[in-house]
């Protein structure tokens, strides 16, 4: 009778099957959403333009980036964690989450962060509170410029007309401003954790006012990437006039933190896409709208194949024993 296999092999066949497990259901949902795109955007016959390129870049920087912000809220949380965890390390993090985005409901991306907290020494409580304050500033940094910005350029009345554009993003804020305040965000981590780890959440797990305010602003910098590198490609369909510039930027900016609402969608398909062509269709013809909201879908996914190769190329600079 042979051997049963040793709990080494067990251990490894299983992380092999899962990552392989992962891979494909997240090569699957990239594939469908690049080949659903590009289709259709064939069949515009639209010409090749560099600004597509220079856009892609920019929304592949972007993530990137906001790794390098959630790695100076892990740093300033851990003080035991701030010669442990470069910058490289917290992109390469960064990277494999936004991948994983493709499985619906963000499991994957948190998941990741887990896991990597556990290899790396770092609280994995800590890692998961880090991971809810990157998400709600990227909300607010989205939500709160973009509705200001369009209500200067619409007015009420584009929100009037479709009262769910603005009411669901306002309706959020309430949890994500609370959220960002510590001695509420602490009480409401602490109960769930006595009754479930046994003990209480430290206090130095959480930002201080100061910090959140901070931390607000730098997460602008990924979101007017976003912002930027949208209004490049629109300007390769139509005519984009400088005053069009903020409020298209803001559409594309809040059209994403809806999709990451709806997160029962993988990488919030077709929500990000509505949202976008009801916008621009104060300002453009709906046909332009949807031919917009089409090509940025096409450029975000090769985006994330970018993403891929940076996490790729970044992670083989990190010590093998910390690699995520």
């Amino acid at each position: 009778m042979a051997d049963a296999p040793t709990p080494r092999w067990t251990k490894r066949a299983l992380r092999w099957g899962l990552t392989v497990l992962v891979l494909g259901v997240v090569g699957y949902f990239f594939a469908v959403s690049l080949w659903d795109n590009w289709d259709q955007i064939a069949a515009e016959h639209l010409a090749f333009d560099w600004l597509w390129v220079v856009a892609t870049l920019l929304f592949a920087v972007a993530v990137p980036l906001t790794g390098i912000l959630w790695g100076r809220i892990v740093r300033a949380l851990d003080r035991d964690a701030e010669g442990r965890i470069s910058h490289a390390e917290a992109i390469a993090v960064q990277c494999a989450s936004w991948l994983l985005k493709y499985i619906p409901g963000q499991v994957g991306s948190v998941v990741n962060k887990i896991v990597w907290a556990g290899k790396k020494g770092v609280s994995r409580s800590l890692v998961l509170i880090t991971f809810v304050y990157e998400n709600v500033f990227l909300q607010i940094a989205s939500i709160v410029p973009s509705v200001i910005i369009l209500l200067v350029s619409l007015g009420p009345e584009i929100f009037g007309e479709n009262a769910t554009l603005l009411l669901l993003p306002l309706l959020i804020l309430i949890p994500l401003a609370a959220i960002s305040y510590k001695p509420f965000f602490h009480r409401i981590v602490s109960v769930p954790a006595r009754r479930v780890l046994k003990r209480d959440v430290p206090a130095e797990y959480f930002l201080s006012t100061w910090q959140t305010l901070w931390a607000l602003v730098e997460f602008l910098g990924p979101r007017v990437l976003n912002g930027v590198g949208f209004v490049m490609i629109a300007a390769t369909v139509t005519e984009v006039t400088p005053d069009q510039w903020l409020p298209f930027a803001a559409a594309y900016v809040l059209a994403g933190a809806i999709g990451i609402l709806a997160f029962f969608v993988p990488s919030g398909l077709g929500v990000r896409e509505a949202i976008i062509v009801l916008i621009l269709s104060q300002y453009i013809p709906v046909a332009e709208a949807i031919v917009i909201s089409l090509l940025a879908r096409l450029l975000s996914t090769v985006g994330d194949g970018l993403i891929a190769l940076i996490y790729v190329g970044v992670r083989r600079t990190i010590p093998k024993e910390y690699r995520p």
